[in-house]
């Protein structure tokens, strides 16, 4: 069983179950409409399945450069592994359109940019875009399911796009022969949540709720870039795994104007997914 939990990076899921449930109540889904635990399940569904397909097309590369993941070391046949992907690709936009309710051409089109990313994330450097396309579809798809335009979450789920691609050019430079230059981009990008918080704030008049997550968060993306610079490649693996652990932190921030608690809750699961990264890598 554990090497399925590291093809599918489990140790990441919960950020993929807070992406779902900003979008949700953020779309003006309430508690007792029970798609909400459905579009849960396709997410995850989808998710796990795009993290096994990825390591079902670098099993060439993984051979020289990643020997100890799961379909190298001989724990996953690559057969097996491709299997998984697709079902677990198939079931969970049946069970997002489904049970979950969220619109077909939402759905179609994250698991389109999944596969799309899967398939050109080695061979093609400006992929970091569609892996963060990836995130703001989760966002969208899972929208639609309640609104009628999916497109009013646009701005937040734009902003968990900006902060994916962001720390995937972090995680860029862990493999082997990336360029080891910082430019202002990744940093830039990460901040995105942030600055849309303020902005989206600044009109609407800041809690000291939303004044607080986005110092906290702030800090937390400063430190990981301060860990990545003191001694890379080494500290970038950690660094990257801080800053996916943000991503619960960055829904908590877009919630916290309509759900103090649950947001705060978010931020809480911060600490617990870096645990759980000790366990099964992030990355």
């Amino acid at each position: 069983m554990r090497p399925w939990l590291e093809l599918a990076r489990i140790s990441n899921l919960p950020t993929v179950w807070t992406n779902v449930l900003a979008a949700w109540l953020l779309a003006g889904g309430g508690w007792r409409d029970p798609r909400w635990g459905w579009l849960l399940i396709g997410g995850s569904l989808i998710y796990t399945a795009g993290m096994i397909l990825n390591d079902v097309l670098d099993a060439a590369f993984d051979r020289q450069h990643r020997a100890e993941r799961p379909i190298p070391r001989g724990a996953v046949s690559r057969r097996a592994a491709a299997w998984g992907g697709g079902f677990c690709l198939v079931a969970g936009a049946g069970v997002m359109i489904g049970p979950g309710g969220a619109a077909w051409s939402w759905v179609l089109g994250l698991v389109a940019v999944v596969l799309l990313y899967d398939a050109y994330h080695k061979p093609w450097a400006g992929s970091v875009w569609i892996m963060g396309a990836c995130r703001t579809m989760l966002y969208l798809s899972a929208a639609s399911s309640v609104a009628e335009s999916p497109l009013a979450v646009l701005a937040p789920a734009l902003a968990i796009g900006a902060y994916v691609v962001g720390l995937s050019l972090v995680a860029r430079r862990e493999a082997p022969g990336a360029a080891r230059g910082l430019a202002g981009l990744p940093p830039l990008l990460l901040l995105a949540p942030i600055l849309l918080a303020l902005a989206v704030g600044a009109k609407q008049g800041l809690s000291v709720l939303v004044l607080a997550l986005a110092a906290g968060l702030l800090i937390w993306v400063s430190r990981a870039i301060s860990l990545m610079r003191r001694r890379p490649p080494a500290t970038i693996g950690p660094a990257v795994g801080r800053l996916l652990a943000g991503i619960v932190w960055v829904d908590a921030l877009a919630l916290a104007p309509v759900q103090t608690g649950l947001s705060l809750a978010f931020v809480a699961l911060v600490p617990l997914l870096m645990r759980w990264q000790r366990w099964v890598a992030a990355t």
